[in-house]
């Protein structure tokens, strides 16, 4: 199948853009079938709204909590808040307690 370059008018800012033969074969080859609504720059900046733009990802940041490790005591963050009675281990101990576990 050919791909031809359409114009295409983006559904935030009204503007028109072009949706490439190339970037409509890449969308066929990932199975998409709808056309990109926004322009380019609508698109990068409601991904920045939606995830910031901080971490230089599209994840948001998690919120973490303090907490101190069951087993050595050392000060750590987790990204649940601890509840009492359940204990919270730090990265290195979590790690031996959970290969410990699958033994």
């Amino acid at each position: 199948m050919s791909f031809v370059d359409k114009s295409l008018q983006c559904s935030d800012c009204g503007t028109s853009f072009t949706f490439s033969a190339e970037e409509q074969e890449f969308f066929a080859s990932k199975g998409y079938t709808n056309e990109p609504k926004r322009c380019l720059s609508c698109r990068e900046a409601r991904k920045a709204e939606r995830y910031g733009s901080g971490s230089g990802g599209y994840r948001p940041r998690r919120q973490m909590f303090p907490a101190v490790c069951a087993e050595c005591g050392k000060e750590t963050e987790v990204p649940f808040e601890p509840r009492e009675g359940r204990p919270v281990y730090c990265s290195d101990c979590y790690s031996r307690v959970r290969s410990n576990n699958r033994r």
